[in-house]
C-alpha cells in the first residue's frame, strides 16, 4: 500500500528511523497532508527529546492534545513521561508484611515469586508508564480518524515496540502476585481483626493497562490498521541502521510497506565542487538502497531532496507533504 492510501485508510501510521534524517519534517507534513483530506488527525510525539511543537512552529504544553491553529482537523501532542503517573505509584513497590507486623513468610512461592519479580528488571518505568498513558489514550474513545506517531531514534523506537510484548509479561507475573498476596494477606487481616483499609484499586488499574497492552498489540500487528514508516538518508550509517530496524520490525510482525530517503542533493549544472561531490556519494547510496530494500518494501521508496530552507512551519511542512504523496 502506497503512503497516500495509507493515510487515507488506516487508523495508525508511525514514523522512525536513525536520528538527524528528519522524521518530525516527515510525520508532520505527512500529517497536514491527511487533516486537509478531511481526517481528523492527531499526530503524537513519543520521543522524550521533542521537536513536534518545534517544527510545527508553535509551543506545545506537555501531555495535552493541542488544536493547531490554522490547520483544520489537526490535533498535537507531546507525551510527558513524568504527568499524570500518581495513579501508577507503589504498583511495582510491594511489601507483603506491609502494616501487619509480622515476620516474612512463605505461602505457596509467594516470595520466591516476589524475588524473581524483582529480578526481572522490567523496562525504565518512566518509559514504561509513559507508553502506558499513550495506550490509554488510543485504547479509549476518541474522535480521530488517524494517529500518526512522531518516534523516537532507532534505539528508543525499538524498545517502545518491544514493550507490549515485555510488559504484558512482566505485568501479568504482577497481576497473579497480586491476586495471591491478596487471599493470603486477607486471612491475616481477618484473624487480627483490623479495621478495613482504604479500598486497593491498583489490581483494578494493573489490568485495564494489561488489557490496553493486549489490544494496542493487536493493533499495531494489524496491516489493516496500522504501518510504519522507515525514514532514512542516503549515508552509509543510515543504511545499515535501517536494515537493522526493518528486521526489527518483521521480527514483531509490525507492517512496514514505505521507506523516505530524505534530504537528497539536487541535481543541478550550476552545483559546485561539494555539491557535485555529496551528489556523487549520495547516487552510490541510492543505489545500494534500492538493491538492498527496494523488493522488500514493494517498490515503494520515497526520495524526498533537500530543500534551501529548513523544514519547518505550514508552508515548508506542505511543501514537504507534495513529495512525499507524490
Amino acid at each position: 500500500m502506497e503512503l497516500k492510501e495509507e493515510l487515507l485508510n488506516l487508523k495508525f501510521v508511525m514514523f522512525g528511523g536513525k536520528g538527524g534524517v528528519g522524521k518530525t519534517s516527515c510525520a508532520s507534513s505527512a500529517a497536514i497532508w491527511a487533516a486537509e483530506k478531511g481526517r481528523n488527525t492527531l499526530i503524537i510525539s513519543t520521543d522524550p527529546a521533542h521537536s513536534l511543537g518545534d517544527c510545527l512552529g508553535l509551543e506545545l504544553p506537555p501531555g495535552i492534545p493541542t488544536p493547531i491553529e490554522g490547520i483544520q482537523n489537526l490535533t498535537a501532542l507531546e507525551i510527558n513521561p513524568k504527568a499524570n503517573m500518581s495513579e501508577f505509584e507503589g504498583l511495582t513497590k510491594i511489601n507483603p508484611m506491609d502494616n501487619l507486623g509480622l515476620p516474612a513468610m512463605d505461602d505457596n512461592g509467594i516470595m520466591g515469586e516476589i524475588q524473581e519479580l524483582s529480578s526481572m528488571n522490567p523496562p525504565g518505568i518512566d518509559e514504561a508508564l509513559a507508553f502506558a498513558k499513550i495506550l490509554e489514550f488510543i485504547e479509549t474513545d476518541h474522535d480521530f480518524d488517524l494517529i500518526i506517531f512522531d518516534t523516537a531514534p532507532t534505539g528508543h523506537t525499538l524498545r517502545f515496540l518491544a514493550l507490549p510484548e515485555t510488559l504484558s509479561g512482566w505485568i501479568g507475573k504482577l497481576l497473579r502476585l497480586k491476586l495471591k498476596l491478596g487471599n493470603f494477606l486477607g486471612v491475616f487481616k481477618n484473624l487480627f481483626k483490623k479495621e478495613k483499609s482504604e479500598k486497593d484499586n491498583s489490581l483494578e488499574l494493573l489490568e485495564r493497562l494489561n488489557e490496553s497492552i493486549i489490544n494496542a498489540r493487536d493493533d499495531i500487528t494489524n496491516p489493516k490498521i496500522n504501518s510504519f514508516v522507515i525514514v532514512m538518508i542516503p549515508e552509509e550509517m543510515a543504511i545499515a541502521e535501517t536494515g537493522r530496524l526493518l528486521n526489527e520490525l518483521i521480527k514483531y510482525k509490525i507492517p512496514v510497506s514505505n521507506m523516505v530517503v530524505n534530504q537528497i542533493f539536487p541535481e543541478s549544472e550550476e552545483m559546485c565542487d561539494f555539491c557535485n561531490s555529496r551528489r556523487s556519494m549520495q547516487n552510490k547510496h541510492l543505489g545500494r538502497i534500492k538493491d538492498i530494500f527496494e523488493n522488500r518494501m514493494k517498490k515503494n521508496i520515497i526520495q524526498v531532496p533537500l530543500f534551501r530552507n529548513e523544514i519547518r512551519t505550514y508552508l515548508k511542512l506542505k511543501e514537504m507533504s507534495e513529495f512525499l504523496i507524490k
